[in-house]
């Protein structure tokens, strides 16, 4: 565990003027508090603050920061409140702390829900004080390196949480060192057999890769010393989901891999950047396009430096970064940096002019009235890496890699972007979904009766466009369906004799309306317009209300036994140890092909018209291209005592004996297999793609980790695509 003495001296070593019996005072505190407590691992509990404030100190944050770090779980663990904390340590700390203390009063209709609405409070803290953000990234960050301590479950749902937000937040916030320690942290529960895969290659490889570093490092260094450039060098192994994404990126195998080096070069002042750049690109042939000035133009987060990536010795491929020492403490510690060369004061967003991405989130936000609606969207921002763009003025806009025209008319004014017609980039027109390049001009070419339409959805990039356009398309969807629910009501009503247009003239309609927690009668129409509900049930339910005590004319069955007929004998009831929906029973549920979810994978449910729930894996390639309001949150009830199945990918040698191994380990296991196929490659080597039947994630894991110390195995992972066409 951690001492106290050694946050003091981290403290000490960051700001001599820091003013430590804060911080002290916090710790005696927080020790009081959490007195008799202790953590899964079986650890006192204060070892979780004495972690998230040594993190905090770590990265130079100033003793407010730090004693809010060791204060952040005392109002909601212990009974502590925000004013006991304010009369201890001042509105600062409590304001820090109140803005990471988790809701817990609150009730919502599911975890998904308080979870999306707990993230939305945290990015709204931020408004009033970054450091809100930065004590919750240091929270996650403790709490994913003790994570071993969970549930398999809770550890999937919890990794997949902070690749979704923490990791990609503390990326665009210029945190870089959170952001890989949560990135490497949460692929590791994700997918543990790419995970140890690349770890093992790794250790292999150690001795080697050590050895081109140091020689890479001292020809740089001869470089700096034959110029008469003040300077230091120094190499690392890009982290583990680095140089997963870029396997994926690139559709490589390990042996495969290149460019998983990065040497930094840090200099005194900018000039020497440049003229570092210049030597090293006379000393090795830079790779065209390879080559980026993020010292002239800036990242969002406020990130400098010069990228190169170059053919160096050996032919090897390596990246080298060029910047000052400034430059690299802004790198590694995004707005942390601040505090390091701030004197006085207290740091908030209105200093940080450079995150005007926050900004955007901040306006959006007050519009987006469902807190999941506002995850994904700030899903959209917090992904994408942003190139710049210029109107025909010569003003430059920021936008995410892969932004469209479209994306940037809607940048400029949402009135723009709806009556958008067409474009120009550098002067020629192109169709509104081609994408922008960094540095060019847009012009958008506007039309008065020009409004926006479903097929833009497809085109945009940026979660305001897509927004503003879905705002756009649910009220003209709400006007028809008000309408078209209306024309439904009053024609089923004529079947019946219930005069519909007369019973909402005198107020009985309303009544029903009341009755089915509608808050108005347009909300009933619509509900009807979209078939949420059929207009036989309000009809039963206006005929008793206008016939008190008399049965209604035909009974219509319920929802629930509605959605459970199956349309073409395809779907089938799951029991109730399976999957479940929160509040509902007895719905049809069945397993999608394209990517076999087995118990212990993160899932999420899809209402197929006719065909009950369709259950996907929540990373399932299928899923983002799904209508996002026909999702809904599942979860699994337990295991039931049935295979389901899994697929596995192996690349191995292609010799004589390689498959009876793993035939034996799987039966060993108990595992059945109920595909097998196999090709050979010209290379001499074999790919195995595998379909077999498993009880859960673990099982599946497990086999794989065995089967990866057979002789002759080269690689192998869970197959993410299924045998079987996709069908969601």
């Amino acid at each position: 565990m951690i001492r106290i003495q050694e946050i003091l001296d981290l403290a000490s070593a960051k700001n001599k003027d820091v003013n430590l019996e804060l911080i002290q005072k916090a710790y005696v505190y927080a020790a009081a508090a959490h007195a008799g407590q202790t953590r899964l691992s079986g650890e006192p509990y204060l070892s979780h603050p004495l972690a998230v404030a040594h993190t905090l100190a770590e990265l130079g944050f100033d003793e407010p920061t730090i004693a809010a770090g060791l204060l952040h779980d005392t109002v909601e663990d212990t009974g502590t409140t925000i004013d006991d904390i304010a009369d201890n340590f001042g509105d600062e700390v409590a304001d820090i702390v109140d803005g990471v203390t988790k809701i817990s009063k609150i009730v919502f209709d599911n975890k998904e829900e308080a979870q999306a609405e707990n993230i939305r409070k945290m990015i709204l803290g931020m408004t009033n004080d970054l450091r809100v953000i930065m004590v919750k990234l240091a929270d996650r960050l403790h709490n994913m390196s003790t994570l071993d301590f969970q549930k398999a479950y809770k550890q999937k749902r919890i990794a997949q949480e902070t690749m979704d937000i923490y990791a990609p937040l503390a990326n665009r916030l210029g945190l870089y060192v959170i952001m890989r320690k949560l990135e490497d942290l949460s692929f590791k529960y994700l997918r543990p057999d790419v995970y140890n895969q690349i770890e093992h290659w790794l250790e292999a490889h150690q001795v080697v890769e050590k050895n081109f570093i140091q020689k890479v490092v001292g020809m740089l260094e001869e470089i700096l010393s034959a110029n008469g450039i003040e300077g230091r060098v120094y190499g690392r192994i890009k982290h583990k989901y680095s140089i997963y994404k870029k396997m994926q990126a690139e559709s490589l195998t390990l042996d495969e891999m290149h460019d998983i080096m990065a040497f930094r070069v840090i200099v005194k002042d900018v000039k020497d950047c440049y003229a570092v750049l210049g030597f090293v690109h006379q000393k090795w042939r830079p790779v065209h396009g390879r080559i980026k000035d993020y010292i002239s133009t800036p990242k969002a987060n406020g990130y400098q430096s010069l990228h190169t990536t170059i053919i160096g010795p050996d032919a090897e491929r390596i990246e080298v970064q060029i910047r000052t020492e400034e430059m690299h403490q802004q790198a590694e510690h995004g707005f942390a940096a601040h505090w390091l060369y701030k004197e006085h004061g207290r740091v908030s967003s209105k200093d940080l002019k450079q995150f005007a991405w926050l900004n955007e989130i901040f306006d959006r936000q007050r519009d987006e009235a469902d807190s999941k609606d506002f995850i994904r969207s700030l899903k959209l921002d917090l992904f994408q890496d942003e190139i710049y763009v210029y109107t025909p003025k010569g003003d430059v806009k920021e936008l995410p890699e892969g932004a469209t025209p479209l994306d940037f008319a809607f940048h400029i004014h949402t009135k723009v972007g709806q009556h958008c017609a067409g474009a120009k980039i550098d002067g020629k027109l192109v169709p509104l979904g081609t994408p922008l390049t960094n540095g060019c001009t847009c012009e958008i070419i506007t039309e008065p009766n020009r409004e926006p339409n479903r097929d833009w959805l497809k085109l945009v990039k940026t979660a305001r466009a897509r927004n503003r356009i879905q705002h756009y398309l649910r009220t003209e969807e709400r006007l028809r369906a008000v309408a078209l629910g209306r024309e439904m009501l009053e024609k089923e009503g004529r079947k019946v004799s219930i005069n519909a247009v007369r019973a909402a003239k005198e107020g009985h309609l309303a009544i029903v309306a009341q009755d089915m927690n509608f808050d108005s009668m347009d909300d009933l129409y619509a509900a009807v317009g979209y078939s949420h509900v059929t207009p036989r049930k309000i009809l039963n339910k206006l005929y008793a209300v206008l016939h008190p005590g008399e049965p209604a004319p035909g009974t219509p069955k319920s929802v629930q036994e509605a959605v459970a007929e199956p349309a073409d004998g395809q779907a089938q009831r799951r029991s109730p140890g399976g999957v479940g929906v929160a509040g509902v029973d007895g719905v049809l549920m069945r397993f999608a092909k394209c990517c076999s979810p087995i118990p212990g994978d993160p899932i999420v449910g899809y209402i197929s018209r006719g065909q009950g729930i369709t259950v996907h894996r929540a990373d399932c390639p299928n899923v983002p291209n799904m209508e996002p309001e026909r999702l809904i949150s599942v979860h699994w009830e337990g295991e039931e005592e049935k295979p389901y199945a899994a697929g596995i990918f192996i690349i191995a040698e292609n010799v004589r004996g390689t498959l009876a191994p793993i035939a034996q380990a799987l039966a060993d296991a108990e595992i059945n297999i109920d595909e097998l196929n196999l090709k050979s490659t010209v290379e001499g080597r074999s790919h195995m793609r595998l379909k077999v039947e498993v009880k859960n994630a673990t099982q599946l894991y497990d086999i794989i980790e065995r089967i990866r110390k057979l002789p002759n195995i080269l690689e192998i992972v869970r197959d993410r695509e299924d045998i079987d066409a996709p069908n969601p």
